[in-house]
């Protein structure tokens, strides 16, 4: 297979450096969007380049064809090039609509318009407008084009993760006329061959991960070994990324260990003890350590001792600030429990994401990604991650409030918890999501004893008594709904601004697309390569996945589809 995918390779080759000769805008425009939507377009990054950085002075996307226009500034914008939104003022009419019923060109205008930035009311208009005629036009459209409509209107292209993007989109592209046939047959060869690396990954990962659970018991953490290695696959893809995607799916599971730990978990007093020791950071560090704990403890302390090895093997010259980010989220994660304990409620959700954007843990997750990358990522980049810049925080956000609102929107039933303390009684409601047709139960949920215990902790002379709901899950309950936590951003938004939720979440949603007009922003002022801006961005890309409908983090069943895709079926 991978001879039969270098043949092809070369024969796609040729047809781009024939494109970069070419005169034809239009062409151009639609191959390098099928390589990059196919997913081949990491083979061909010089090529690629020169024929976008050539679409820069083409004159002919100015003419009055608003498919080619947009599909020319959305590949500009993406790959970092300032366009001026000016070029689609020709194309309002005197009522300030878009003149055009053709489905391609709104879809293309569509597409284009989510790479703006704040003040370009143009974009914004182009947004509002084409959504409601794409809306119109989907009962007349043939089949195969109301999918790919419904599919732009959920996610425009720009915020797509690749891979699942490139899984979704080959099988569409096969059923073109147009279609190329060497670009097919290497996209189907690239995709599978990928799909195989992944799998090896994946094996390497799950021995690792069984002889760490054996060692200790973590039955109050989420178990999602698969979820957290595509979630790095969202970032990271290429094939030499191999170790990279294995090392940081262990460092993601560390991540998440750390959000159930101190989310939903520890007391007080274990939280001050276990971030203490992290801080110390040593085998003898773990001594005052319950002995629940100092497994856990000192396995996360000998994996990132072995990560950093590992590193320092092929001469990364960062391989020692694995070890302070592993640190620095537990000190994220710990600060929050500090919050929650100190009864914090913020006024606004501009002062609940001064301190929120930090536990989503999405900086330490990009500088792990910078890491990873090896001798490209220099100290510089590292100390500019570290200060929050604009685009990371941004990202930071995406995710941030994403979680929230999908945590707070699955909502459908209500658990309820009675706690005998002393002599009083404790009624704690406690939330159930629920799916449609039924109870949605995780691979591992906590069964009516476990949940009491877990909720007891810390309270003196706790006692449950029993439990009640309207579900039929027979006692068992999902693990994101069942902890005291802080205010989350939806809260605090309906406080703020004394709305209702639903509205709060409009509101938010706002503060989302801000976000995304700021990520874009940065992409086109280029203050540092655009490597590193990609790879941040490839991260809310994959946020912005994972908290589209639901936490499908949380609930993975939502992602069998995907995973099942990406890892099982080959093309």
């Amino acid at each position: 297979m991978k001879d039969m995918a270098s043949i092809k390779k070369e024969r796609v080759r040729k047809t781009i450096l024939a494109a970069i000769s070419s005169s034809d805008l239009h062409m151009k425009l639609e191959l390098v969007d099928t390589l990059e939507r196919t997913g081949v377009a990491y083979h061909f990054g010089k090529e690629i380049q020169e024929l976008v950085c050539g679409m820069q002075g083409d004159e002919q996307g100015f003419g009055d064809d608003l498919h080619i226009t947009a599909s020319r500034f959305y590949l500009l914008r993406k790959h970092g090039y300032h366009v001026s939104p000016d070029v689609f003022l020709k194309f309002k009419d005197d009522r300030g609509n878009f003149a055009s019923n053709d489905v391609n060109s709104l879809l293309a205008l569509y597409n284009a318009a989510y790479l703006r930035t704040r003040g370009e009311e143009v974009l914004d208009d182009a947004i509002i407008f084409t959504k409601s005629r794409l809306q119109c036009m989907l009962e007349h459209l043939e089949p195969w084009l109301a999918e790919e409509v419904r599919c732009t209107l959920e996610t425009p292209s720009f915020r797509r993760v690749e891979r699942v993007e490139t899984r979704r989109y080959i099988p569409a592209y096969e059923k073109k006329s147009t279609r190329d046939e060497d670009i097919l047959e290497f996209a189907k060869f690239d995709s599978n061959i990928l799909q195989t690396l992944y799998c090896e990954e994946l094996k390497a990962i799950t021995i690792w991960w069984k002889d760490f659970k054996s060692q200790m018991d973590i039955k109050f953490a989420r178990d999602r070994m698969v979820e957290l290695h595509f979630w790095i696959l969202g970032v990271v893809y290429e094939p030499q990324y191999s170790y990279s995607r294995v090392m940081l799916t262990k460092l993601l599971i560390f991540v998440s260990l750390f959000d159930d730990f101190y989310d939903n978990y520890s007391t007080t007093e274990e939280s001050n003890i276990f971030t203490a020791a992290m801080e110390r950071w040593g085998e003898q560090a773990a001594e005052n350590l319950p002995e629940n704990l100092k497994a856990l403890y000192i396995n996360i302390l000998n994996t990132t001792n072995d990560i950093e090895e590992e590193l320092k093997h092929q001469k990364n010259k960062n391989a020692e600030l694995v070890k302070d980010l592993v640190i620095h989220v537990a000190k994220c994660y710990h600060a929050e429990v500090k919050w929650r304990d100190e009864h914090y409620v913020p006024t606004s959700v501009e002062e609940h994401l001064q301190i929120s954007v930090r536990s989503s843990a999405c900086m330490q997750i990009i500088s792990f990604v910078f890491i990873s990358l090896g001798d490209v990522t220099t100290r510089e980049v590292l100390e500019w991650a570290l200060t929050y810049p604009k685009i990371i925080r941004s990202v930071c956000i995406v995710g941030r409030i994403g979680n929230d609102m999908v945590s707070h929107e699955g909502v459908n039933g209500a658990l309820l918890l009675i706690l005998k303390v002393g002599k009083q009684y404790l009624w704690m409601p406690l939330l159930l999501a629920l799916a449609p047709a039924g109870a949605r139960l995780l691979s591992r949920s906590y069964t009516t004893a476990t949940l009491a215990k877990s909720l007891g902790r810390g309270i003196p002379n706790a006692t449950a008594i029993t439990t009640t709901s309207n579900s039929t899950n027979n006692g068992h309950v999902e693990r994101e709904q069942i902890s005291q936590h802080v205010t989350s951003t939806v809260q605090t938004c309906t406080k703020e601004h004394g709305i209702t939720v639903a509205k709060a979440n409009e509101k938010l949603k706002v503060i989302i697309e801000e976000a995304w007009m700021d990520i874009v922003c940065e992409c086109l002022h280029k203050k540092q390569p655009m490597v590193f801006l990609e790879k941040a961005t490839d991260l809310a890309r994959t946020m912005d996945f994972m908290y589209k409908r639901e936490d499908a983090f949380t609930l993975p069943s939502s992602l069998k589809e995907t995973l099942t895709s990406l890892y099982v079926n080959y093309i």
